[in-house]
């Protein structure tokens, strides 16, 4: 990088760098350095017992320094919080020689690592620090950390809120913006949550292709790539469904996977081209049961996160308290736009859209049409846990027909705050049924809809082997996280959101 494209504050910054290397101290040296303590841990350990000396050796970025001449007040960051280190010229260099402290120490930048040994007190202020004994420089930051501050009452100043930023430097957000850590804290005990609950009821932890010869198991657009050596094109899997359910052939009775999935659409608040799903299927089981399954797991993620099912979301409260509000998808529709689509075919249904003011196109068949209707009039009104249920037929290609109901299948998708989280079936498991909806796919396709499904054709041969009735369910995991942790963008619950190329 040049020095004329450095800021005032890079090349001061790189200044200190070389006059500390001219002290032969390395500012990024590579000996392990050792960690006994926390710094909630070191306060609780101090604060149970005031009378025993305890000594700690700690590390962590600098945040914030308080120059008292011969004395500084450092705050570091740890993986647990902040600390205050109380450091005094005379120990950290209790010979003659005080070239350390006035030279190194006192030159420490804002973002700087630094390692500390000694011991907790209190100060006269009646903070629980660090008497610092010794210091090391652990690695030298280059760049300027934006200073955010938290006032008494809570109130955040000069926080980071242009998105560009926070989202292409993730880890300067985690480190300056309140609360941003805990969100991916949690979404790990999400996770962990549901591994634990499949795991205690014997289900298996599964991985199936990201690289597939036909991108099956839902209606979505595919990204493409070529394999050089088989010479053949390869598709970024849109769903990991049809794979899981060839494992239940194979004679498992439970299995699930959290997956990446690739989608070649859009990009909004609620939608990312790379996210992750969990998808299990249940052999024996269905989607009445999967819904049971269902609200136990929501239900225990919530306890598990808040100690309550009470959850807010923005400004409502969800209650994740079993049993969830259940109603058809044609009573939805009927009862949010006093429409009964039950009975439509395709040539009513579009003039059904045309008078609710819903675009559509020539590609569109009767699925799609109920689709749109549902999503614009429906799917907002539901913000407590509803399962919608019992889908028309023409929507869900892999589904079991209704065993009671003409021209719906066995499906549920549950919404909450007004957007989808699960997608359930009875799984279709009839393979001349199967290659007749597969069939229809194709000819949809051939009308211009570039998200109907593929003939995966060795998926039919695993069919024609003998699959049991099974229950399947999808939840998409950045959704999910996004409303147990109260984010209303899925940018705020991906490390690493997809964005444009950043400009030079």
């Amino acid at each position: 990088m040049s020095d004329l494209s450095l800021s005032e504050q890079e090349l001061g910054r790189r200044e200190k760098l070389q006059k500390i290397r001219d002290l032969g101290v390395d500012p990024y040296p590579a000996a392990l350095f050792p960690i006994s303590h926390l710094s909630n841990a070191a306060k609780s350990q101090y604060n149970a017992d005031k009378e025993t000396r305890v000594e700690v050796s700690m590390a962590g970025r600098i945040m914030s320094v308080n120059d008292k001449g011969k004395v500084l007040f450092i705050k570091i960051l740890d993986s647990e919080g902040l600390i205050q280190l109380y450091v005094k010229r005379d120990d950290i260099c209790p010979t003659e020689d005080k070239t350390f402290f006035d030279e190194v120490v006192k030159i420490l930048d804002l973002g700087d690592f630094i390692g500390v040994k000694g011991y907790m007190f209190t100060t006269k202020t009646g903070e629980d620090s660090i008497h610092s004994t010794e210091i090391t420089l652990l690695s030298k930051s280059l760049k300027p950390m934006p200073v955010v501050k938290t006032d008494a009452e809570g109130n955040v100043h000069d926080a980071i809120t242009d998105p560009e930023m926070r989202y292409r430097q993730r880890y300067v957000d985690l480190v300056v913006t309140p609360g941003v850590k805990e969100v991916f804290v949690n979404r790990s005990k999400i996770f962990s949550t549901m591994r634990q609950f499949f795991n205690e009821r014997g289900y298996l932890e599964v991985e199936t292709p990201i690289l597939q010869p036909i991108p099956g198991g839902a209606a979505a657009r595919p990204f493409i790539t070529h394999h050089n050596t088989l010479d053949m094109p390869l598709y970024l899997r849109i769903a990991n469904e049809l794979y899981l359910k060839r494992l239940i052939v194979g004679g498992f009775d439970g299995v699930y996977e959290f997956a990446k999935d690739f989608r070649n659409e859009g990009m909004d608040k609620t939608h990312n081209p790379e996210f992750t799903v969990m998808e299990i299927y249940v052999a024996y089981k269905d989607y009445n049961w999967m819904m049971e399954m269902t609200e136990d797991m929501l239900e225990k993620i919530a306890l598990e996160l808040y100690g309550k099912t009470d959850v807010p979301v923005g400004d409502t409260i969800i209650s994740f308290k079993k049993p969830f509000k259940r109603i058809s998808m044609y009573d939805a529709i009927k009862e949010h736009t006093g429409i009964d689509v039950s009975n439509m075919d395709e040539t009513q249904l579009r003039d059904a859209c045309k008078s609710l003011h819903i675009q559509v196109d020539n590609s569109m068949g009767k699925g799609k049409l109920i689709d749109e209707i549902f999503g614009e009039k429906c799917e907002g009104n539901y913000i407590q846990p509803t399962f919608i249920t019992d889908y028309p037929i023409e929507m869900s290609p892999l589904c079991k027909k209704h065993r009671t109901k003409e021209g719906v299948v066995e499906r549920f998708e549950l919404m909450v705050n007004g957007k989808e989280i699960a997608n359930a079936y009875s799984e279709l498991n009839d393979p001349i049924d199967q290659r007749a909806r597969f069939e229809e796919q194709v000819a949809l396709m051939e009308r211009g809809d570039d998200e109907a499904m593929f003939i995966d054709h060795d998926f039919l041969r695993a069919l024609e082997y003998g699959m049991p009735p099974t229950s399947g369910m999808g939840i998409g995991m950045d959704r999910l996280t996004m409303l147990f942790t109260n984010q209303s963008s899925i940018q705020d619950v991906l490390f690493f959101p997809q964005m444009r190329v950043e400009k030079n």
